[in-house]
Formats: structure tokens, sequence, C-alpha cells
């Protein structure tokens, strides 16, 4: 028999090794998650300088309106897409520190799940003037808004709207889903606005660009984006060797949007229902851009955690049926949500047949294991809920002790997913997919501005003149042009 000191320090090697094995896996997923960014970014940066050449050829004010739009969008993800390689960066300096650390103890690897995180029927309300509304006195003013939505590194961007003292609200029809959300999350929420009336022409004069793009970079950038994302200021590229700096890039005449209000959302303003939050306006009304929000915006804001929506575990086991010392059941149990399903096979399961049994698995579930049973290679689970005031208890049994480990383990990474999730793990809230946006479908218009641009290959147009423009550039233009024919 091996001597109990040595055993120990098997074990405590072992535990070592896993521990280094995990941080070398961990450092693997963060160079590919770095790589993946980084061609995000150039993604990102092809599609702007895309923007900058349509916006410098814009005859037409919808055409400019949407070229510009596209611009600031781009330059907002450039900006989240670069946070998060500052904070990739900066978490593997902290595992580089902890593994020199000499009194660095077990790796605590528990973390909740992720989830989606879905915002719809987005409504801004306006606060007209009764001269304005009413009566239809004064100059129209009109102005085109769009909201930007960003949630850690994705960010999302609704239709553009038109908006004068006809409507009395600001509709926004798009349902917007983030896929990997955690119970942190913070949903920023801006809404941008540009007066219609300002001159688009290519020949006009820009408003003065946001300055210090550049400074903004830093631990809070992926937070809060700034209200001077404006096209010009500054570009981030890389230099050929994984690093990414930042160039200047011509400004270019066009309307230009600006942040008139803005909300954070988080996880304690997810409801299933229709709700109201406070905007904080930055706009005023000595602002061409301006418009009466009453300091209000209604959304649905829904979330469905992993937990709620995917198996989290999976496997055989045997539950006790009666009080007969052999009354065991073989079944396939599956931890889902807020029950875990037994089935008498595993294709019963695939086929969607009614499980033989379901045991409820919340936030008031008690779960502990039993001593062995003789009859058994390992120990019993023993699950309690509370059934119209009265205890009822179900015992299950795995086929070895790894086995009841793992289902251990999946039962309280499930209680930890329900505690950081909280209300949204008291019932499924339902998320509808949003519709997918119509394909670009250009018919070439004899004269138009698009045909000139995106002409047969004999032809030397404004777009063909540069060979670093790529296919997206050409979808891009031809989806802004799409909307004029």
């Amino acid at each position: 028999m091996m001597p109990i000191n040595r055993l120990a320090d098997m074990e405590e090697k072992l535990r070592i090794l896993e521990d280094l094995n995990m941080i070398y896996i961990r450092q693997i997923a963060l160079s590919l998650k770095d790589s993946d960014i980084q061609k995000k970014i150039d993604y990102e940066i092809r599609m702007r300088e895309g923007a900058c050449k349509l916006l410098a050829a814009c005859s037409q004010r919808d055409q400019a309106l949407e070229a510009s739009k596209s611009l600031l969008t781009c330059n907002a993800r450039i900006m989240a897409y670069m946070s998060e390689l500052q904070r990739m960066k900066e978490a593997q300096v902290m595992q580089r520190i902890a593994r020199r650390s000499s009194d660095a103890g077990p790796m605590d690897d528990r973390s909740p799940c992720k989830g989606k995180v879905a915002i719809s029927d987005l409504r801004i309300p306006l606060m007209w003037k009764d001269t304005e509304y009413f009566k239809n006195k004064g100059e129209l003013h009109r102005c085109a808004v769009f909201c930007l939505l960003q949630l850690g590194g994705e960010i999302f961007d609704t239709d553009m709207v038109m908006v004068d003292r006809t409507l009395t609200d600001i509709c926004f029809d798009n349902t917007i889903v983030f896929n990997e959300a955690g119970p942190g999350f913070e949903l920023r929420v801006e809404l941008y606005s540009c007066c219609s009336e300002e001159d688009y022409s290519a020949g006009s004069t820009p408003r003065k660009l946001a300055s210090k793009l550049s400074s903004s970079l830093g631990r809070s950038a992926g937070k809060k984006m700034r209200a001077g994302l404006e096209p010009g200021a500054c570009s981030p590229t890389s230099n050929g060797g994984g690093a990414t700096i930042l160039l200047p890039v011509p400004s270019v005449p066009g309307p230009k949007y600006h942040l008139l209000a803005h909300t954070t959302l988080n996880l304690s303003h997810v409801q299933d229902s229709f709700r109201t939050h406070d905007l904080t306006i930055t706009g005023n009304e000595e602002c061409s851009y301006w418009l009466p929000l009453y300091g209000s915006v209604c959304c649905r804001l829904a979330a469905q955690p992993h937990c709620m929506t995917q198996q989290m575990m999976s496997g055989c086991l045997r539950v006790k049926l009666g009080g007969e010392p052999q009354g065991w059941t073989n079944v396939y149990g599956v931890l889902k949500g807020t029950n875990l399903f037994c089935y008498h096979q595993k294709e019963d399961m695939e086929a969607s047949v009614e499980p033989v049994l379901t045991i409820g698995i919340n936030k008031e579930t008690r779960i502990r294991a039993a001593e062995k049973d003789p009859h058994s290679k390992a120990q019993n689970i023993c699950i309690t809920n509370q059934y119209g005031g009265e205890e009822v208890t179900h015992t299950l049994a795995a086929d070895s002790r790894e086995d009841t480990q793992r289902w251990m383990e999946a039962f309280w990474q499930q209680f930890y997913d329900m505690s950081q999730w909280r209300q949204c793990c008291d019932d499924l809230m339902k998320i509808e997919l949003p519709s997918p946006r119509k394909p670009a479908i250009v018919t070439p218009k004899q004269g138009s501005l698009y045909h000139e641009m995106v002409a047969p290959a004999s032809c030397e147009g404004l777009l063909l003149q540069d060979n670093a423009v790529s296919a997206e550039i050409r979808a891009l233009l031809s989806s802004y042009y799409n909307d004029s024919y």
C-alpha cells in the first residue's frame, strides 16, 4: 500500500498539473480570440473606408444620412473591439502574475453562464409645444435619428427614422439580440440625431470633428461611448505585427450625427413586459439636432440565460421509485432550466416523448449527497422540494463516484447561475428573433451615381480606382443606393 504522505504529494502534483493545463488552454483561447477581434477591426476599417467614399460622393440627402450613420457605427465598433483587445491583454498579464505567485492556491473556475439579452419595441416620447404640434405653427423642424446599442463588444444600430412635429413618439421596430451577455451586463442605448436641413453636399464644410478620440482608449472605454464619436479623428489599423495603432483619417464633408440622449440598462431592468426607463439628455434647444424629448425611453428588455434554454448536464441515472429497497429504475436524466427531466432512454428525449419523471430544480431546492447505498457503487443524490406545503425527496444514483461528482457539480453550477441571473430564471422569457434585413438587389440605372461607381471592370469609376476596396464595400454601397431606385 502506498504511504499516505506520498499519495498526498501525488495528488498535489496532479492538482498543480491540472491548474497549469487550464492556464495553457485559456492562453490558447485568448490568442484565438485576439486574432478574431483583430479580423473584426480590419473588416470595420474596410467598411469605414467604403462609407467615407460613399459619403464624399453623395449628392442626395437620404443617401448622405445613411452613409454618415454607417460611418459613426463603424467608429463605435472599432473602439469597442480595441477596448476588448485591451481587456484581453490585461487578463493575460494577470494570469502570468498568478502563475508566478508562489502562494497561488487552487483556481476557482466557477463563473455564471452566458445568455441572450434582447431589446425590442423601443419608443421615445416627444414633448412638442402646443403651438408646434396642435396649431402647426413655426418652421417645420426635421431630424434624422437612430439608436446605437452596445453590450460588451457587440454593437448594433437601428433603422434611421425621420422625425418632425407630426410625430408624438420616435418608434424603432427593430428587435436586437445580444447572444453572449453575462448577468453583469450593461446595455448602453444612445440616441443620435442630425438636422436633415443641414448642407449634405460634397462641397459643404463639415463641423469641427470630435477631438481626443485616441485618449478615450482605456479601461472604461468599453463601458461608455463617446458623444463625439463621429467621422474623422483617428482610425485604428494593424501595423502587421498584431499591434493596433491609430492613424488619422481625412475628414469627410457631409451631415454629422450628434448624441442627443442615452441610458444604460442592466439586469435589474429585465422584465418580461413593456417598461419605461429614464433618459439622460445631452443636447439643448440651441442645437440644430435638438428634439423635445420627454426624458424617458420605453422598451421591452428580456433575457434568456443558457441554463434556462440549454442542456447543462445529461446522462444515465437510477431513480428510486416507491419504498422498496430494490425499487430502482434506470433513466436518462437531462438538467435543463428549472427541472431535471427523467426519460426511459435517450431516444425518448430526442423524440420529444414525455418524461417518466420531472424533478424540480429551483432556488428553493435542496440537494445533498447521501450515505453510500450498499447496492450502489457511489453515493446517492437526494433532491428535496416543497410541493403543496409537503417535502418530497427523490433519490438518484449514478454509475460511479466520478459520475456522482459531475452531477453534483452540475447542480451547484445551476444554483449559482440562478443566483446570478435572478428573476430571469423564474420563468423562461420569450425572445422573438429579429427578421433578417432584405438583401440588396440593385438594378443599375443609366446615369445614376451608383452606376458610375460600380461599373464593369473596364470602366474607371470612383470605386474601381482603389484596388484595396473589397467586395464588402461594394455590397455596402449597393445596399445604400438600393433605396433610391
